[in-house]
C-alpha cells in the first residue's frame, strides 16, 4: 500500500514542521520523507523519487536556493513541482517569475498547504523526475584568509561544490588537479597572479576550458601591468571584492 502513495519531501531544519506538517500530511495518505538541509534533501531525492517537494529557503548550509538552484532546469521549471514554505514573506515576490508550484508563508494554514499540495498533485502525471544537475565545482584563490572563508562559506550556501587555495601556486596546482568548472580569484597572488594563472592554465589540455573570475581589479594593491594582460571576457572581471558581485559572475558563466 505504500507504494502506491503519492510521495513528499519535506524539506526544513526546524523539527517541529515534521510533526506538525509532516504528520498532517502522513495523516492525510501522502508518503512524507523529511530532510533537515539541502544536502539532505538532495540525496533523499535520488533516493526516492518524490512527487512533490515542500522546501523551506531559510536553512544554513546550501540553503534553499542553492537546493533550487540543483533542481531547476535552464527554461526555469523544476524537475520535481516545488511548493516553497518560508517565514520570510516577502520572498514571494521573489519568486513571482519563477516556475515553482507555489508560495505559502510560515507558519502556513494545514488545510491551506493540503489544498495546494493536492492542486499540485493533480497536475502532475508522477511519470518521473528529471535528472538532477551536477553540483558545479569551483577552486577560490585568495590571500586573506578572512575574505576566502567568506567566499568559501557563501558559495557553498549557493549550491557549488567550493575547494580554495591561498597563494597562486596552489591555486594552479590544484586547477590542474581537480580540473573545477570555475577559477574564482584575487588578481594579487603570492607566486603568481591571477593573469599568470590564467594564461598557463589556457595553454594546458586538461584545463583550457576552465571559465575565470579574477577580482580586486580596482583595489589599490592591483598592479596595472597585471589588469592589462588580464586575458578573460570583461563580465568575468569585478573590480573590488564585493561577494554577491563575484557569486553572480560564477553563476553566469558555470
Amino acid at each position: 500500500m505504500e507504494n502506491t502513495k503519492r510521495k513528499i519531501l519535506l524539506v526544513d531544519d526546524d523539527p517541529s514542521v515534521f510533526t506538525t506538517l509532516g504528520d498532517f500530511l502522513q495523516f492525510e495518505g501522502y508518503h512524507v520523507i523529511c530532510a533537515p538541509s539541502g544536502e539532505d534533501a538532495l540525496i533523499k531525492l535520488r533516493v526516492h523519487q518524490p512527487d512533490l517537494i515542500i522546501l523551506d529557503m531559510g536553512m544554513p548550509g546550501m540553503g534553499g536556493v542553492g537546493f533550487l538552484d540543483r533542481i531547476t532546469n535552464p527554461d526555469g521549471s523544476t524537475i520535481v513541482p516545488v511548493l516553497v514554505l518560508t517565514a520570510r514573506a516577502t520572498m514571494a515576490e521573489y519568486f513571482a517569475n519563477k516556475q515553482i508550484a507555489g508560495f505559502l508563508a510560515k507558519p502556513c494554514d494545514p488545510n491551506d498547504l493540503l489544498m495546494q499540495v493536492s492542486q499540485t498533485l493533480f497536475m502532475t502525471p508522477g511519470d518521473g523526475q528529471q535528472a538532477i544537475k551536477p553540483m558545479r565545482r569551483i577552486l577560490i584563490a585568495d590571500g586573506d584568509a578572512k575574505t576566502r572563508q567568506t567566499l568559501v562559506r557563501e558559495f557553498s550556501q549557493a549550491g557549488f561544490e567550493v575547494s580554495a587555495a591561498a597563494t597562486g601556486l596552489e591555486a594552479m596546482e590544484q586547477a590542474i588537479t581537480l580540473k573545477p568548472d570555475a577559477l574564482v580569484m584575487r588578481l594579487e597572488l603570492a607566486g603568481a597572479s591571477a593573469d599568470e594563472i590564467v594564461v598557463m592554465l589556457k595553454r594546458l589540455p586538461n584545463t583550457k576550458n576552465v571559465k575565470t573570475v579574477v577580482y580586486g581589479i580596482d583595489l589599490p594593491e592591483a598592479n596595472l601591468e597585471h589588469v592589462a594582460n588580464l586575458r578573460i571576457p570583461q563580465a568575468c572581471m569585478v573590480r573590488d571584492v564585493a561577494i554577491n558581485k563575484i557569486i553572480d559572475r560564477t553563476m553566469s558563466i558555470t
